[in-house]
C-alpha cells in the first residue's frame, strides 16, 4: 500500500522499469533496520549493567552497594546469541546502526529497568533458566522501552516509518525470543511473503485500469476524484486479490482491507471499502470470475 501510494505521488516520467520493486525493497529494508535496532537497544540496556558496575566501582569512595552491582543480565544467553549472529552484525554495520545509539538514553532506560520488581526478581535468582532469560529481555522492550516517551521519540527521530511498524515489532521480537534459531537477519521477510508482496504490487499496477472499471460504477454519487487516494488503492488491491490470488479467501481480503482503511485513511473508510468490495465481489461471483482454492500444504 505504501509503495503504491508513493508511486501515485511521483512524477510519471520519473518512474522507470524496476522503480516499484525498488521502492518496495527499500520499505522492507526499513522494517529490517527497525527490528535490528530494537534488538540492539535491548542488548545495550542489558549490557549497561557492566558499564554501571565499572563506573560505580571507580568512584573515589565507593560504597558497599557500589561494589556489589549485580551484572547477571549482561551475561544473558540471548544477548550472546544476538551479538554473535553474523547477519545481525552485518545489518549493524551495513546500516550504521551503532551511530544512532544515545548513550544517555540507554543509561536512563537501564535505571528505569533496575527499579522494577521484575528486574529485582530476576537478579535475586542465582539460576539461569531459558524462560527467565527470555522473559527479562522481552520485559526490557515491552515494559521499559516501548512504554517510554523518550525512547519512542528517539525511534521517531531515527526512523521515518516507525509509526507504521511499531505494532508489528512487538510480535517480531516475541517471535525472535521464542525461536531465535529460525531467524535470518539477512532475510527477515520470508521468501513466500516477499514473493506475495512483489506479485501483488506488480499485479495492481498492471491491472489498474481494469480494476477501476469495476470500482467506478459502484461509487454511485461519489466523485472518484474526491475519494481518498488510499481508499482507491486499497480497493484496487482488494479486487486484485479477488481475481488473481486464488489461495486468499475473499473474507480474509475484505477484513484485511477494512483494517488497513481504518488505520491509514478516514474514520468512515472502513465501512466505505467494505460496502464497495462486497458489491464488486457479488458481481464477480455471479460471473464466476472468482476462482479460489485451498493453499497447498507444505
Amino acid at each position: 500500500m505504501q509503495t503504491l501510494y508513493a508511486l501515485e505521488t511521483m512524477e510519471q516520467s520519473s518512474i522507470k522499469p524496476g522503480t516499484a520493486t525498488r521502492l518496495l525493497n527499500e520499505k522492507l529494508d526499513q522494517t529490517c533496520q527497525i527490528f535490528t535496532y530494537l534488538l540492539y537497544s535491548v542488548v545495550q540496556v542489558a549490557q549497561y549493567a557492566e558499564t554501571d558496575a565499572q563506573a560505580r566501582a571507580s568512584k573515589h569512595l565507593p560504597s558497599a552497594e557500589d561494589l556489589q552491582v549485580n551484572t547477571k543480565i549482561a551475561g544473558n544467553e540471548f544477548i550472546y546469541q544476538i551479538i554473535n549472529d553474523r547477519g545481525f552484525q552485518v545489518n549493524l554495520e551495513q546500516w550504521k546502526m551503532k551511530r544512532l545509539v544515545d548513550e544517555e538514553l540507554i543509561r536512563k532506560m537501564y535505571n528505569l529497568l533496575t527499579a522494577t520488581d521484575a528486574y529485582k526478581a530476576y537478579i535475586a535468582d542465582d539460576q539461569r533458566t531459558k524462560g527467565g532469560e527470555k522473559e527479562i529481555l522481552e520485559f526490557i522492550y515491552k515494559e521499559v522501552l516501548a512504554k517510554n516517551e523518550l525512547f519512542i521519540q528517539h525511534m521517531e527521530d531515527c526512523f521515518l516509518h516507525w509509526g507504521d511498524d511499531e505494532e508489528m515489532m512487538s510480535i517480531l521480537l516475541s517471535n525472535y525470543f521464542n525461536k531465535p534459531h529460525l531467524f535470518n537477519f539477512m532475510q527477515l521477510i520470508s521468501k513466500e511473503k516477499l514473493d506475495y508482496a512483489k506479485e501483488l504490487l506488480l499485479t495492481v499496477i498492471d491491472k489498474k485500469e481494469y480494476c477501476l472499471e469495476l470500482i467506478k460504477p459502484k461509487l454511485q454519487n461519489w466523485d472518484p476524484e474526491r475519494i481518498a487516494a488510499v481508499d482507491m488503492l486499497l480497493m484496487e488491491m482488494g479486487v486484485c486479490e479477488f481475481l488473481y490470488f486464488p489461495t486468499i479467501p475473499t473474507k480474509v481480503t475484505i477484513n484485511e482491507y477494512i483494517d488497513l482503511a481504518k488505520a491509514y485513511s478516514t474514520p468512515q473508510s472502513g465501512q466505505f471499502i467494505n460496502g464497495i468490495l462486497d458489491n464488486i465481489l457479488k458481481d464477480l461471483e455471479k460471473e464466476q470470475l472468482v476462482k479460489k482454492q485451498d493453499r497447498p500444504k507444505k
